[in-house]
């Protein structure tokens, strides 16, 4: 079936400047030609975008689709069948949104995507980390220090993570997920904010261990991404060969930045999540500690993309959010990037960026011949208006490879 956006102007994912009057050709999933005249093709289903503007469909490069709530005690102990019911309402909403690839950051699994492929869910592009890898009361150690277990003879694994000591562990587990069909292997090498017993600045992970995740990655031609928030822990990273730090919000030294940019390393930040925290901490049920967390973690944040976009760091971009209902504010966090960067450099961390993170550049995140038929056509200038992103009504097609979402035109 061949689809002609007519009458477009168009953000490919790259350029500064739109083409204004553009003509998308899409065929088989596929999109076969971009022309500045209108072509003239035979049983052709033409649509007249109307001056609007036509873009690739966002990118997600940290999400998780599991979490149906930021309250992990209750989702570790939830049936695994109603967690997936959880897991496919909240991917049908991130398609609704615009989002046609997300990058899940620890807990989704290769059942969540074969039922996407499948149809069963309506839902994005979905890579997973499978099982994040966590050291003995990191930041994927759920347990309280109060917390007593019947047995010590074997690491803790949860929903999201997998507790991990050691090279051969590391190793091991590392294996399993790629065996698993995981796209990426996560790590966590700073403290976190919902962990219970790891300030922020607490080191995790030897270098040995996180060489350990990087090679076993490489021989499946992929990459580890690493919870991150402090100076110390993203370089100890990128020198171990990790290609995304992830929040990285208390990287605030120039030389740690340059340090990223020199290994080709990127950093993933996630405002949406900080500003949920922010704000809502009581509400979705954030235990007092974190709290406390949150506040250091989001008086950096900015200062932290200030740093790294000063020097050279490639950003992509991400939420991290939790909760049904604070999924529907993921489009906000181009408006919240906008609050310090240029729109044109959101709009490239949300689509070219993010693809290339996913190994993906030139198939996702573009409007070019060759690329996958991920678009949106929006009712907004991007360029002139982030915020209208948090509103789904004002983007009335979504499109993923080829195949409508929503088509109000």
């Amino acid at each position: 079936m061949l689809i002609v956006f007519t009458n477009a102007r168009v953000f490919d994912g790259v350029s500064e400047e739109m083409r204004d009057g553009s003509h998308v050709v899409v065929e088989g999933g596929l999109i076969r030609e971009v022309a500045a005249s209108r072509p003239s093709l035979r049983d052709a289903t033409y649509i007249d975008c109307g001056n609007r503007v036509l873009m690739p469909g966002l990118i997600d490069a940290h999400f998780h689709a599991y979490l149906a709530s930021f309250d992990i005690a209750r989702l570790e102990r939830m049936p695994p069948s109603l967690a997936a019911s959880h897991a496919g309402r909240i991917l049908e909403g991130t398609l609704e949104r615009g989002f046609t690839t997300v990058r899940d950051a620890g807990g989704g699994d290769i059942g969540l995507r074969i039922a996407i492929e499948q149809g069963l869910i309506r839902g994005p592009r979905f890579y997973f980390a499978g099982k994040a890898l966590s050291q003995t009361g990191g930041h994927g150690d759920t347990r309280r220090a109060e917390e007593v277990q019947p047995c010590l003879c074997g690491g803790h694994s949860g929903v999201f993570t997998q507790v991990v000591d050691g090279v051969e562990e590391v190793r091991k587990a590392a294996r399993e997920e790629l065996r698993k069909g995981a796209d990426q292997i996560k790590i966590f090498v700073s403290g976190g904010v919902l962990s219970p017993t790891d300030p922020l600045w607490m080191p995790q992970f030897t270098a040995e261990e996180i060489a350990a995740a990087v090679y076993e990655a490489s021989t499946r031609r992929t990459y580890v991404m690493a919870h991150c928030h402090t100076d110390e822990g993203a370089a100890r990273c990128v020198e171990s060969g990790v290609r995304t730090v992830e929040h990285g919000t208390l990287i605030h030294r120039d030389e740690t930045a340059r340090l990223i940019a020199a290994r080709g390393s990127f950093m993933v930040p996630t405002l949406s999540v900080i500003n949920v925290l922010q704000t809502h901490a009581k509400s979705a049920g954030i235990a007092a500690e974190s709290i406390e967390k949150v506040k250091s973690v989001g008086d950096g944040a900015y200062r932290a993309i200030e740093v790294c976009r000063r020097n050279g760091v490639k950003l992509g971009l991400g939420t991290d959010l939790g909760g049904h209902e604070f999924h529907p504010l993921q489009g906000g966090e181009l408006e919240l990037r906008g609050r310090i960067e240029k729109p044109i450099d959101v709009l490239r961390s949300a689509t070219s960026v993010n693809a290339e993170i996913l190994q993906k550049a030139g198939q996702l995140g573009q409007i070019a011949p060759g690329a996958w038929a991920d678009i949106l056509v929006l009712d907004f200038d991007p360029l002139q208006d982030l915020g209208s992103f948090r509103t789904p009504q004002r983007i009335p097609v979504v499109m993923k490879g080829g195949d409508f979402v929503r088509n109000r035109l």
